[in-house]
């Protein structure tokens, strides 16, 4: 069967009817990678599992709220579209705007936006505005531009936009053969996500799909961790500039994901996530933005604290333990590495340059 985007997969849970034009570029159905070495650090009968959505059409998992969001801007008539971005948004809203034949104007932080997500917009046709400001000026002036003008905003305060993207919740459970997982471990910048995918597990079980949920666990940078700390950070820092946000707007159902799963909002420090990122390429192949290391820095620091074990608070349930039954992590990787290739570079040891000789390169090789 040829894969033809997630609205064509999922129709039934999403609104639209046949009358809908469709824009897609055949997002989604990306790979869940199971993780060796991961699931070997938790220890027991653990399975981990990382869902790549770096191999979505614009490399990051925008581009499922995008189809959505961009298929009913174009339904409604709009002409143009615009949105605050640090980086994935932007992009993502280029290219679905490039397909649908829609303007496209996207409102960033000067200064604080990767270069490949930004060459993503710029090479997409969009009207790219660098703002003296940071991401959450950047939203407040979309808001008002779009409170006035008819342009459709295509942030996660579009409804569509989450609509859309919690259908990675269902291809998990489809992967893990109609079953969720235990956990579900995730970063948290402008918190859509976390909404999305807990509102995608509910909605499955609601359709008898699955018959259990897992526990939301979202982690957001040390120095933009609004959530954790309880209140708005007017300076966000941190190395992964795609959850650099300090007032996210799905702050409140990003709580409610949270106390309704049982979960956790917690931080990692950008060592952490550095950390995360490198054994990502170096132990599972896999090359991830950094923003996409909070997931797996989140389980790796959970793990140390022994989480995870049955004398913990938060082990699995009884039944699950006496049944000897797996538990199942998930681990979301939310945007692919060559978003960043610059902090890829500032991450890892220089190449060497040596004369184009056999003996010198052997020598280097540690060949005799």
């Amino acid at each position: 069967m040829i894969w033809k985007g997630i609205i064509d997969r999922y129709r039934q849970f999403l609104p639209v009817t046949a009358k809908s034009p469709i824009v897609s570029l055949n997002e989604g159905n990306t790979p869940l990678v199971y993780s060796d070495f991961l699931s070997d650090m938790v220890g027991g009968k653990t399975e981990v599992y990382l869902k790549f959505e770096g191999l979505n059409p614009t490399a990051s998992f925008k581009d499922r709220g995008m189809t959505l969001a961009v298929s009913k801007a174009l339904e409604a008539g709009s002409k143009a579209i615009i949105c605050a971005s640090t980086g994935n948004t932007s992009a993502s809203a280029a290219a679905y705007a490039a397909k649908a034949g829609l303007k496209c104007v996207v409102l960033v932080p000067k200064g604080n936006v990767a270069m490949g997500k930004m060459a993503q917009a710029l090479i997409h046709g969009a009207k790219v505005i660098m703002i003296k400001g940071n991401f959450d000026d950047a939203l407040k002036l979309v808001k008002d531009i779009t409170a006035k003008y008819p342009i459709t905003l295509v942030n996660s305060l579009n409804p569509y936009r989450i609509e859309g993207q919690k259908t990675a919740a269902f291809e998990i459970c489809d992967q893990l053969d109609w079953s969720c997982p235990d956990y579900h471990f995730i970063p948290v910048g402008n918190a859509g996500n976390i909404t999305a995918y807990w509102k995608g597990y509910k909605e499955y079980k609601q359709k008898g799909k699955i018959k259990s949920l897992p526990r939301m666990m979202g982690f957001q940078a040390e120095g933009a961790a609004p959530i954790v700390k309880g209140k708005i950070i007017k300076n966000p820092k941190t190395v992964a500039t795609a959850i650099r946000i300090g007032n996210p707007a799905s702050w409140k159902n990003a709580e409610a994901a949270r106390v309704e799963s049982g979960g956790v909002i917690d931080m990692v420090s950008d060592k952490e996530i550095i950390e995360a990122y490198r054994l990502l390429a170096s132990k599972a192949g896999l090359f991830v933005e950094p923003a996409s290391a909070a997931s797996v820095a989140g389980l790796i620091k959970y793990a140390k604290r022994r989480y995870f074990s049955k004398e913990e608070k938060y082990a699995l349930p009884p039944e699950k333990q006496a049944a000897g039954k797996v538990r199942r992590i998930i681990c979301v990787l939310t945007g692919h590495g060559l978003k960043d290739p610059d902090r890829a570079i500032k991450s890892v040891n220089k190449p060497v340059t040596i004369s184009a000789r056999l003996k010198p390169i052997l020598k280097e090789m540690g060949l005799k």
